[in-house]
């Protein structure tokens, strides 16, 4: 019984985390192409946003979950699947070599200390929001 309770978790959280990443993907990925057509691919606006929100997102989803007991399956398919697979960390890193390598260095600057500062304050933002509610 204990195996098959084991086994039951195991499919439930596969399910819960590919379910989950699939729109995650598919939402940075159409994010990305929107915000490249109407700004351009000077700077990653999208990668940027995307990071941004996904931040902002965790902070306010994991302080709610938290607060009201949100089911571990449902935790899993949002926190892991969606915004682990609609953030963009290893994207970001590579944006900010191809600025370098192109000589943006006042870009690539700016987007390097610019994402994880907004990040931590729109997490802490998501988190305030959150205990608000």
């Amino acid at each position: 019984m204990i195996l098959v309770t084991s086994m039951n978790s195991a499919i439930s959280t596969l399910l819960a985390i590919s379910l989950g990443a699939i729109p995650g993907a598919l939402s940075r990925y159409y994010l990305t192409l929107f915000f490249a057509s109407r700004f351009g691919t000077t700077f990653p606006y999208g990668t940027f946003f995307i990071n941004i929100t996904g931040a902002f997102v965790m902070g306010f989803f994991i302080t709610l979950t938290s607060k009201f007991g949100i089911s571990q399956v449902v935790q899993l398919l949002v926190a892991v699947g969606f915004l682990g697979s609609y953030t963009t960390f290893s994207t970001y890193a590579l944006d900010t070599s191809n600025l370098l390598q192109t000589k943006g260095y006042q870009t690539a600057l700016l987007y390097w200390f610019g994402s994880p500062l907004l990040g931590f304050v729109s997490i802490e933002l998501g988190i305030l929001l959150a205990r608000v509610i």
